[in-house]
């Protein structure tokens, strides 16, 4: 039985990307949840190489501290002064001298590479025992694009690159994508013999493939059965084309899997998000990072989950959610913002301008509009009234607060931590609220209501508020619907219960 043979992957990502004018390198440019270096590193995987180098040289450091989280086990190769592709090749056949079998060797800046069509390029290589296999791809405009320049049998002759490339050889439309299989032991011989006889001074790894085919080395091409995959970077304009392309293959995927994508031209997933069947995703959304969403689950219009779960059934509506979670059945929105550690449970309900960070929101609890929860634990079933304020921070420590179960929190209230609501309380609207409520009880800290009657004659007279104030005291009760001078407004005297309460406090 044959051996399989040893794998090597080189990948290319030393250059500065001038084009990209940026002090970011290009191959660390984002595009849909990884950089380019990334996408092309998850593309290698399919090789199953027994190492990784990735050759590095523009901003080496951050370049390797990115590696490092992404690609723990790559190792980098340093290439000082960029020379060419064939110099960078060479760098990393002399850190690794016993290196043998296949070396895989790719671009870092072509982000739509698919795993497949790299473990279909080593099959073809490896079955026909191919010193060398390029990819290649047919298009329109070469324009910029090293030629792919056959014999006329059909034989790969050689690479030219365009600034090197006559008339007749810029007319070829056959390109040479960047992506390389070579026998290790040939590519050595070849890297060996290089010059930097050409227009740039630098040594060209498509020089290695003519000197390997003249000298009557087997030399392949397999032929990219989508073009688009061997597109690479080189500005800010191409780095937009390949994500829109990039969008549109994600989402077509996941349309075909089941998900109902309503307008695939505004709605943008990383690479790796997850999405379950028969969610629905509106018009103007992002999904980023690690985002999962759960059958059945309906997101958008108008919504940005980061790094956010969302559970089966749920509903998020022009929203903003970062590192949250939103359970079973929950609601989100419209104008909410999840911020880290939100966590909705199932049935849970955030609504209107309503921000959430740190907090537990139990099951079928509801904050439905205009408040803050911050650091805080709120039970199943709970209410929250508009206008309520978890107030958490003192300037200089976050606390926590804790709303049982059931609980009313009424409107306008503020819960100054570190505070506890008990199961059943009641918070009654206005409230400032600083200590314990026992379950069941009623907190009251509202002030009593004064009322200076002619305040406005005496003080604004004049204004249209006097004006109408003089109306309503002097037409006929019901004229304006307002009260008549022998109707006073009512107000409720010191001690009195508030509005909306049934029954005082203590009372059985």
């Amino acid at each position: 039985m044959t051996q399989p043979r040893s794998r090597t992957v080189v990948v290319l990502a030393a250059g500065e990307g001038k084009r990209m004018k940026s002090d970011l390198p290009k191959v660390l440019h984002p595009l849909l949840g990884r950089t380019l270096v990334g996408h092309v590193l998850t593309a290698a995987r399919a090789t199953g190489a027994d190492r990784s180098l990735v050759v590095v040289g523009h901003r080496a450091d951050l370049v390797t501290a990115h590696l490092s989280e992404i690609a723990p086990d790559a190792v980098p190769v340093l290439q000082a002064e960029q020379h060419g592709t064939g110099h960078a090749v060479r760098l990393t056949m002399a850190a690794v001298p016993d290196v043998t079998g296949t070396v895989v060797v790719l671009n870092g800046d072509v982000p739509l590479l698919r795993p497949e069509t790299v473990a279909d390029l080593i099959a073809t290589h490896e079955a026909a025992d191919a010193a060398a296999t390029v990819l290649t791809a047919e298009v329109t405009d070469p324009t910029g694009l090293g030629r792919i320049v056959r014999t006329p049998s059909g034989a790969l002759e050689r690479i030219v690159e365009e600034r090197d490339a006559s008339p007749q050889q810029r007319a070829i439309r056959e390109i040479n994508a960047g992506i390389y299989a070579f026998d290790a032991a040939g590519l050595r011989d070849a890297l060996g013999k290089l010059s930097t006889d050409n227009d740039q001074g630098e040594e060209y790894l498509t020089d290695a493939v003519g000197l390997l085919a003249a000298a009557g080395a087997p030399v392949g091409t397999y032929v990219a059965a989508d073009v688009t995959e061997t597109l690479g970077c080189n500005d800010r304009v191409e780095l937009a084309r390949l994500r829109r392309l990039l969008a549109d293959r994600v989402n077509e995927a996941w349309m075909r899997s089941g998900v109902s994508i309503l307008d695939p031209a505004t709605t943008w997933i990383d690479v790796t998000v997850e999405v379950a069947r028969d969610a629905v995703i509106d018009q103007n959304t992002q999904l980023r990072g690690a985002t999962t969403i759960d059958a059945g689950a309906i997101i958008g219009p108008d919504v940005t989950l980061i790094d956010t779960v969302v559970g089966a059934g749920a509903t998020v509506l022009r929203s903003h959610a970062k590192q949250a979670r939103v359970g079973a059945g929950a609601s989100v929105g419209p104008y909410a913002y999840l911020r880290p550690e939100a966590d909705l449970h199932d049935r849970a309900k955030v609504g209107t301008f309503v921000e959430v960070k740190k907090s537990q929101i139990g099951p079928g609890a509801k904050v439905p509009h205009l408040s803050y929860v911050g650091d805080a634990t709120i039970g199943a079933d709970a209410n929250i009234g508009a206008a309520t304020i978890f107030v958490n921070y003192d300037g200089v420590a976050k606390h926590h607060t804790t709303v049982g179960e059931a609980a009313f929190v009424g409107c306008d209230s503020s819960l100054i931590a570190p505070v506890e609501i008990g199961a059943g309380a009641y918070v009654a609207a206005g409230s400032a609220v600083t200590g314990e409520v026992p379950p069941g009880a009623l907190a009251v800290t509202r002030a009593p209501l004064r009322v200076v009657d002619g305040w406005v004659r005496s003080r604004r007279a004049g204004t249209k508020s006097a004006e109408a104030a003089r109306r309503a005291t002097t037409e006929p009760p019901g004229a304006t619907g307002q009260p008549g001078a022998d109707q006073p407004a009512t107000t409720e005297p010191p001690g009195a219960e508030p509005s909306g309460v049934a029954e005082p406090p203590g009372a059985e």
